[in-house]
């Protein structure tokens, strides 16, 4: 990682500046520009996020935005209304009202003597999500986005649901939001009225799980803010970037596929994080390639992005599974085209246990143990460093429905979305299941390429879901993510299929029985010939601006840890997700954040299923000290879910909020 202190242009540093939006409401930003920009005006980037601008993000902002400010540009890191220092409450995620403050923020700056009146909006996750939502709604200053692991499908490919499933992530993210949304401003910035702030924070901001909970179905709700409703709204320039062990891998070939303004695609093997500092390596230089993309279209230059490659992605190697791997073998490659011609579908069907080779029409049953899925514990990686990844797979195969094909005699490269379809029956009106693409190595490693958790009661209908009649044969189309990988000489592929994959998804409301019939199932894998020649491209290596100084006040630990009762085959899984404590020398403010996350489930009952999360946030400046604790709990019942919320918040000690709710939330097909 090479870190640059030079830039073109001398730099000033605004700590915070206010944006008048909706409502008499003012956005704070932190902002980042070149000295003279008043005399020579540039074009204006935009991150906007609930993340703290003050102090959650603050090192890794300032190893982004004053590199691309040192290249001529106005950027400016917003906290969205509610958070950080902007004004208002905070509310729901990529909301309608979320958007026109974006929309108004970007007009205001368009008219600022410093800017051009040309903005480009970016940003990852929360950040990438509204940039395209934005996009969608067409601002005229807005020229250009660059959106990281983000989703185009806020029902299918989002931290809430998977293909109908209800995914653990959930309940855990809506627990992260509620202990982190309602943290105060800085007194610093916002004076007195600082207190009064943190408590309408407190009293307005419920569990966020009210509401995604309660959307079960792919409803009105979900369809805002899905770019996917319509493409074409798009008309800014589009640089989408995703990664492999990335829970949103799939929005990068779609947008590619389907948006009709300059678009281009970069995935690489890392999780949820910008390229430059990602893992599993090798990294990448966004921000050089970022610089690139804004060059063109905000400032008309010919950088020749617009004669690169549709989509440049990493191509895995087999490798054996590690939750902890540092780096992934393989190699780039790039399509003009995407979709691409040379790409080609081969459908390989199922036998007895078997793929691709003896087939045999027999029925095949599996009703997976409810510890199913322990071997993947995470819907989304974040790098890996406290084992993330997917494990060794062996044991979940082993209670799974396993197809293998023979060792393969040469080298099979594919790309592209592999689609499993399964003809099937279950004894239960209600059903879910996870399908998994394997690669096995010779010594028996097996090691998971890609999924898809499935509702089979979602499977014609995503809003209008429906009761299964048990025995009755059914057919279903199973889209696993995409996927870029190379399985070698003496490797087999796998297709392992189980009726339950926990903790990632909610358990059914009773145990099913799965039967697949084989002479309907197969498996469809998109090929792309070895030795393929790939269009010219370049990946840089990664680059960043330094941070301020800072120091570590209480180290952190993240671990992951299984316990196992021999007597009644009851697990309990432990997620430490502690975060430590760091100081922030430049404004005096240190934070500080634990975690811990408890699952446990019985085998043969999916009612025992039950999650404990606890979350403890701390901000302390010279003189205050402002801490949140949240303790949230989901338990599976038959009919319903049972929701317990508490949260307490403390002012230097002395507690000044609390509150507690219990509810039961319907169940429909969860």
């Amino acid at each position: 990682m090479r870190i640059v202190t030079e830039f073109p242009h001398k730099l000033r540093h605004i700590e915070n500046i206010w944006i008048p939006v909706v409502g008499g409401i003012n956005l704070a930003a932190r902002m980042w520009l070149p000295e003279d920009a008043e005399k020579n005006p540039v074009p204006a980037i935009i991150e906007c996020v609930p993340y703290r601008k003050r102090d959650g993000l603050r090192f890794r902002d300032d190893e982004m935005h004053p590199y691309t400010a040192g290249h001529g540009y106005a950027v400016l890191r917003i906290d969205l209304r509610g958070t950080g220092e902007s004004e208002g409450l905070p509310d729901d995620e990529y909301t309608v009202a979320e958007q026109d403050d974006i929309i108004a923020a970007i007009a205001w700056i368009a008219a600022q003597e410093w800017c051009t009146g040309k903005v480009g909006m970016m940003g990852i996750s929360w950040g990438g999500f509204n940039s395209l939502q934005v996009a969608a709604r067409q601002p005229e200053a807005l020229k250009a986005i660059i959106t990281v692991d983000s989703s185009d499908d806020r029902y299918n490919d989002d931290v809430h649901y998977m293909q109908g499933v209800l995914l653990h992530d959930n309940f855990s993210w809506a627990s992260a939001m509620y202990a982190y949304a309602v943290l105060p401003p800085d007194p610093e910035l916002v004076g007195p009225r600082w207190r009064q702030m943190w408590l309408d924070r407190l009293k307005h901001y419920r569990f966020p799980f009210h509401i995604w909970g309660g959307h079960q179905n792919r409803d009105a709700y979900w369809r805002q803010a899905s770019v996917i409703e319509n493409y074409d709204a798009i008309k800014a320039a589009v640089f989408a970037i995703g990664g492999w062990e990335d829970g949103y891998s799939n929005t990068v070939p779609r947008l590619c596929q389907h948006v009709k303004s300059p678009v281009k695609g970069w995935i690489g093997p890392w999780g949820h994080a910008y390229p430059h500092n990602a893992l599993p390596g090798p990294e990448a230089g966004f921000l050089q390639e970022a610089l690139r993309w804004w060059d063109q279209w905000l400032k008309g230059k010919e950088t020749g992005v617009t004669r690169d490659p549709k989509i440049t992605v990493w191509m895995n190697d087999s490798y054996a599974p590690d939750p902890c791997a540092l780096e992934r073998p393989g190699r780039w490659i790039a399509e003009d085209q995407w979709p691409s011609p040379r790409i080609t579908t081969e459908k390989i069907k199922f036998g007895r246990y078997t793929l691709g080779h003896a087939p045999e029409a027999v029925s095949l049953s599996v009703k997976s143990p409810q510890t199913c899925g322990l071997s993947s514990v995470e819907w989304c990686s974040y790098g890996g460093s406290d084992g993330d990844y997917p494990a060794e797979q062996r044991g979940d195969d082993g209670m799974s429905l396993c197809f293998d094909g023979l060792p393969l005699k040469e080298r099979c490269e594919i790309f592209g979305m592999p689609v499993v379809e399964l003809a099937f029956a279950v004894d239960k009106p209600v059903a879910r299941i996870a399908v998994r693409l394997n690669d096995v190595a010779p010594d028996g490693a097996s090691t998971r390429v890609t999924f898809c958790v499935f509702s089979l009661n979602h499977k014609d209908d995503q809003e209008h879901p429906a009761d299964l009649v048990p025995g009755r044969r059914y057919t279903a189309r199973i889209p696993l993510n995409y996927i870029a990988h190379a399985f070698l000489p003496g490797h087999r592929l796998r297709v392992a299929v189980s009726t339950n994959y926990w903790p990632m998804m909610m358990p059914a409301p009773e145990a099913a029985t799965l039967t697949l019939f084989t002479d309907g199932c197969h498996l469809e894998l998109p090929v792309r010939p070895t030795g393929a020649k790939d269009p010219a491209f370049e990946i840089p290596p990664p680059e960043k601006a330094s941070h301020a100084p800072g120091h570590v006040t209480r180290e952190g630990s993240a671990k992951r840890e299984a316990r196992l009762d021999i007597a009644t085959g009851e697990i309990v899984l432990v997620n430490h997700k502690d975060a430590g404590g760091y100081h922030f020398a430049e404004i005096g403010v240190t934070s500080d954040c634990k975690v811990i996350e408890t699952y446990r489930i019985s085998p043969n009952d999916p009612l025992s299923y039950r999650c404990d999360i606890s979350y403890e946030q701390m901000l302390k400046g010279p003189d205050w000290e402002a801490r949140t604790v949240s303790l949230t709990s989901i338990k599976a019942e038959k009919a319903h879910f049972r929701i317990t919320a508490r949260m307490d918040a403390f002012d230097a000690g002395t507690r000044i909020f609390s509150d507690e709710e219990a509810y039961d939330l319907k169940r429909e097909y969860c």
